[in-house]
Protein backbone atom coordinates (compact mmCIF):
# COMPACT_ATOMS: atom_id res chain seq x y z
CA UNK A 1 0.00 0.00 0.00
CA UNK A 2 1.03 3.14 -0.75
CA UNK A 3 2.73 5.53 1.90
CA UNK A 4 0.38 7.98 3.98
CA UNK A 5 1.93 11.49 4.22
CA UNK A 6 0.49 14.44 6.32
CA UNK A 7 1.67 17.92 5.46
CA UNK A 8 1.12 21.06 7.54
CA UNK A 9 0.68 24.60 5.29
CA UNK A 10 -0.17 22.69 2.19
CA UNK A 11 -2.39 25.16 0.73
CA UNK A 12 0.55 27.40 -0.50
CA UNK A 13 4.87 27.58 -1.03
CA UNK A 14 6.78 24.68 -0.22
CA UNK A 15 3.79 22.86 1.50
CA UNK A 16 1.37 22.97 -1.63
CA UNK A 17 5.36 22.23 -4.13
CA UNK A 18 5.62 19.12 -1.82
CA UNK A 19 2.18 17.83 -2.09
CA UNK A 20 2.12 17.90 -5.85
CA UNK A 21 5.67 16.02 -5.53
CA UNK A 22 4.11 13.65 -3.44
CA UNK A 23 0.94 13.13 -5.45
CA UNK A 24 3.61 12.21 -8.63
CA UNK A 25 5.07 9.37 -6.07
CA UNK A 26 1.27 8.49 -5.50
CA UNK A 27 1.73 9.00 -2.06
CA UNK A 28 -1.96 8.91 -0.04
CA UNK A 29 -1.91 12.67 1.29
CA UNK A 30 -3.48 14.16 3.97
CA UNK A 31 -3.46 17.92 3.17
CA UNK A 32 -3.84 20.46 6.23
CA UNK A 33 -4.34 24.19 6.40
CA UNK A 34 -6.62 27.23 7.42
CA UNK A 35 -7.69 28.03 3.83
CA UNK A 36 -11.04 25.27 2.96
CA UNK A 37 -11.27 27.04 -0.56
CA UNK A 38 -7.49 26.27 -0.92
CA UNK A 39 -7.47 22.98 0.35
CA UNK A 40 -10.45 21.91 -1.58
CA UNK A 41 -8.85 23.06 -5.05
CA UNK A 42 -6.10 21.16 -4.22
CA UNK A 43 -7.39 18.09 -3.76
CA UNK A 44 -9.66 18.30 -6.71
CA UNK A 45 -6.17 19.15 -8.41
CA UNK A 46 -4.11 16.12 -6.99
CA UNK A 47 -7.07 13.30 -6.54
CA UNK A 48 -6.33 12.60 -10.46
CA UNK A 49 -3.49 11.50 -9.48
CA UNK A 50 -3.75 9.92 -5.55
CA UNK A 51 -6.30 9.62 -2.74
CA UNK A 52 -6.14 12.66 -0.99
CA UNK A 53 -8.16 13.70 1.96
CA UNK A 54 -7.82 17.44 4.09
CA UNK A 55 -7.84 18.59 7.51
CA UNK A 56 -8.79 22.16 8.48
CA UNK A 57 -7.18 23.96 11.84
CA UNK A 58 -4.66 25.98 12.49
CA UNK A 59 -1.60 24.37 14.03
CA UNK A 60 -0.99 27.04 16.64
CA UNK A 61 -4.19 25.70 18.60
CA UNK A 62 -3.60 22.15 20.09
CA UNK A 63 -7.54 21.35 20.52
CA UNK A 64 -8.10 21.84 16.58
CA UNK A 65 -4.70 19.99 15.76
CA UNK A 66 -5.47 16.97 18.22
CA UNK A 67 -9.47 17.06 17.36
CA UNK A 68 -8.76 17.03 13.60
CA UNK A 69 -5.69 14.07 13.81
CA UNK A 70 -7.46 12.15 16.30
CA UNK A 71 -10.59 11.78 13.92
CA UNK A 72 -9.11 10.94 10.87
CA UNK A 73 -10.42 7.68 9.57
CA UNK A 74 -8.88 4.62 10.08
CA UNK A 75 -7.79 4.17 6.81
CA UNK A 76 -6.08 7.22 6.99
CA UNK A 77 -4.35 6.97 10.87
CA UNK A 78 -1.52 4.91 9.55
CA UNK A 79 0.76 8.05 8.91
CA UNK A 80 4.29 6.88 7.61
CA UNK A 81 5.66 11.08 6.97
CA UNK A 82 4.76 14.09 8.61
CA UNK A 83 5.93 17.10 6.88
CA UNK A 84 6.04 20.02 9.59
CA UNK A 85 5.79 22.49 6.55
CA UNK A 86 3.14 25.67 8.20
CA UNK A 87 5.32 28.65 9.81
CA UNK A 88 5.77 31.96 8.41
CA UNK A 89 7.90 35.72 9.18
CA UNK A 90 6.14 38.35 10.56
CA UNK A 91 7.30 41.99 10.28
CA UNK A 92 11.19 42.98 9.89
CA UNK A 93 12.61 45.23 12.16
CA UNK A 94 15.54 46.09 15.25
CA UNK A 95 13.97 43.60 18.34
CA UNK A 96 13.42 47.17 20.41
CA UNK A 97 10.85 47.97 17.61
CA UNK A 98 9.31 44.56 17.09
CA UNK A 99 5.64 44.30 17.98
CA UNK A 100 4.64 42.04 20.56
CA UNK A 101 1.97 40.57 18.24
CA UNK A 102 4.17 39.43 15.52
CA UNK A 103 7.04 37.76 17.84
CA UNK A 104 3.36 35.62 19.25
CA UNK A 105 2.71 35.16 15.42
CA UNK A 106 5.87 32.93 14.41
CA UNK A 107 6.65 31.53 18.04
CA UNK A 108 3.05 29.90 18.30
CA UNK A 109 3.29 29.03 14.44
CA UNK A 110 6.97 28.15 14.34
CA UNK A 111 7.72 26.50 17.35
CA UNK A 112 4.36 25.00 19.12
CA UNK A 113 2.13 24.53 15.85
CA UNK A 114 4.96 22.49 14.72
CA UNK A 115 5.20 20.48 18.30
CA UNK A 116 1.30 20.11 17.94
CA UNK A 117 1.43 18.43 15.25
CA UNK A 118 4.21 16.24 16.07
CA UNK A 119 2.75 15.58 19.14
CA UNK A 120 -0.83 14.14 17.51
CA UNK A 121 0.84 12.20 15.02
CA UNK A 122 4.05 10.84 16.58
CA UNK A 123 2.62 8.36 18.99
CA UNK A 124 1.00 6.33 16.22
CA UNK A 125 4.66 5.93 14.73
CA UNK A 126 5.97 4.98 18.13
CA UNK A 127 3.31 2.33 18.02
CA UNK A 128 4.01 0.92 14.46
CA UNK A 129 8.21 1.36 15.11
CA UNK A 130 8.57 2.89 11.60
CA UNK A 131 8.00 6.49 10.21
CA UNK A 132 9.47 9.73 8.83
CA UNK A 133 9.44 13.45 10.07
CA UNK A 134 10.57 16.27 8.26
CA UNK A 135 10.82 19.68 9.86
CA UNK A 136 10.73 22.54 7.88
CA UNK A 137 13.77 25.45 9.12
CA UNK A 138 15.88 27.65 7.90
CA UNK A 139 19.33 29.17 7.06
CA UNK A 140 17.80 31.70 9.50
CA UNK A 141 17.78 29.09 12.04
CA UNK A 142 21.31 28.89 11.43
CA UNK A 143 22.83 32.00 11.40
CA UNK A 144 20.88 35.14 12.97
CA UNK A 145 20.47 38.38 10.97
CA UNK A 146 19.84 41.75 12.02
CA UNK A 147 16.21 42.91 12.09
CA UNK A 148 15.24 39.26 11.97
CA UNK A 149 16.07 38.23 15.86
CA UNK A 150 12.67 36.56 17.07
CA UNK A 151 12.18 34.88 13.68
CA UNK A 152 16.08 33.41 13.74
CA UNK A 153 15.18 32.24 16.87
CA UNK A 154 11.92 30.36 16.25
CA UNK A 155 14.12 28.26 13.45
CA UNK A 156 16.58 27.89 15.47
CA UNK A 157 14.42 26.12 17.84
CA UNK A 158 13.24 24.11 15.11
CA UNK A 159 16.96 22.81 14.68
CA UNK A 160 16.92 22.28 18.06
CA UNK A 161 13.75 20.21 18.50
CA UNK A 162 14.72 18.26 14.94
CA UNK A 163 18.03 17.69 16.55
CA UNK A 164 16.13 16.44 19.97
CA UNK A 165 13.73 14.23 18.27
CA UNK A 166 16.23 12.07 16.50
CA UNK A 167 17.70 11.53 19.46
CA UNK A 168 14.67 10.60 20.87
CA UNK A 169 13.07 9.04 18.09
CA UNK A 170 15.45 6.69 16.60
CA UNK A 171 15.12 3.90 18.72
CA UNK A 172 11.73 3.69 17.51
CA UNK A 173 12.56 3.27 13.88
CA UNK A 174 11.56 7.12 12.85
CA UNK A 175 14.04 9.12 10.78
CA UNK A 176 13.88 12.94 11.47
CA UNK A 177 14.95 15.17 8.53
CA UNK A 178 15.72 19.08 9.20
CA UNK A 179 15.46 21.24 5.64
CA UNK A 180 16.84 24.18 6.21
CA UNK A 181 15.66 26.44 3.24
CA UNK A 182 18.01 30.02 2.00
CA UNK A 183 16.16 32.33 -0.31
CA UNK A 184 12.91 30.69 -1.71
CA UNK A 185 10.65 32.80 -3.83
CA UNK A 186 6.92 32.16 -2.15
CA UNK A 187 4.63 34.26 0.04
CA UNK A 188 6.66 34.28 2.40
CA UNK A 189 8.04 38.15 1.69
CA UNK A 190 4.45 38.99 1.17
CA UNK A 191 3.22 37.66 4.70
CA UNK A 192 6.52 39.32 6.22
CA UNK A 193 6.31 42.63 4.88
CA UNK A 194 1.88 42.65 5.62
CA UNK A 195 1.21 42.71 1.57
CA UNK A 196 3.72 45.93 0.84
CA UNK A 197 4.34 44.01 -3.08
CA UNK A 198 7.72 46.78 -3.24
CA UNK A 199 9.35 45.88 -0.58
CA UNK A 200 8.83 41.60 -1.15
CA UNK A 201 9.66 41.95 -4.33
CA UNK A 202 12.98 43.74 -3.58
CA UNK A 203 14.50 40.44 -1.47
CA UNK A 204 14.47 38.63 -5.06
CA UNK A 205 15.95 41.16 -7.03
CA UNK A 206 19.54 40.73 -8.91
CA UNK A 207 19.62 36.75 -8.45
CA UNK A 208 17.59 33.82 -9.22
CA UNK A 209 16.57 32.66 -5.94
CA UNK A 210 14.98 28.91 -4.85
CA UNK A 211 11.55 28.05 -5.72
CA UNK A 212 9.63 25.74 -3.84
CA UNK A 213 9.37 23.32 -5.94
CA UNK A 214 13.54 22.75 -5.67
CA UNK A 215 12.71 22.41 -1.41
CA UNK A 216 9.95 19.69 -2.63
CA UNK A 217 12.43 17.57 -4.48
CA UNK A 218 14.75 17.98 -1.25
CA UNK A 219 12.41 16.53 0.55
CA UNK A 220 11.84 13.91 -1.72
CA UNK A 221 14.86 13.24 -1.28
CA UNK A 222 15.10 12.61 2.08
CA UNK A 223 11.89 10.66 2.31
CA UNK A 224 12.99 8.49 -0.43
CA UNK A 225 16.22 7.32 1.22
CA UNK A 226 16.96 3.41 1.51
CA UNK A 227 15.82 2.50 4.77
CA UNK A 228 19.13 2.40 6.32
CA UNK A 229 19.91 5.96 5.08
CA UNK A 230 19.31 8.89 7.14
CA UNK A 231 19.22 12.33 5.87
CA UNK A 232 19.80 14.22 9.02
CA UNK A 233 20.27 17.74 8.29
CA UNK A 234 20.09 19.58 4.84
CA UNK A 235 21.00 23.53 4.03
CA UNK A 236 19.92 24.43 0.52
CA UNK A 237 20.85 27.64 -0.54
CA UNK A 238 20.23 29.68 -3.78
CA UNK A 239 23.33 29.82 -6.21
CA UNK A 240 24.01 33.36 -5.82
CA UNK A 241 23.96 33.06 -1.73
CA UNK A 242 26.77 32.45 0.70
CA UNK A 243 24.84 32.79 3.62
CA UNK A 244 21.45 33.85 5.67
CA UNK A 245 21.83 37.61 4.08
CA UNK A 246 25.19 37.41 2.05
CA UNK A 247 23.97 37.10 -1.60
CA UNK A 248 25.29 38.62 -4.90
CA UNK A 249 23.43 40.02 -6.59
CA UNK A 250 23.30 41.35 -10.23
CA UNK A 251 23.04 45.63 -11.08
Amino acid sequence: MSRIALITGATSGIGRATAEAFADLEFRLILCGRRQERLDELQDLLSKKTDVTTLNFDVRNWVEVYESVNTLPEEWQAIDILVNSAGNAYGMSAIQDGDPADWDLMIDGNVQGLLYVSKAVMPGMVERKRGHIVNLSSVAGKETYPNGAVYCASKAAVEAISSGMRLDMTQHGIKVTNIAPGAVETEFSMVRFKGDKDRAAKIYQGFTPLTAEDIADSIVFAVTAPAHVTIADMTILAGAQAGAQTIHRKP
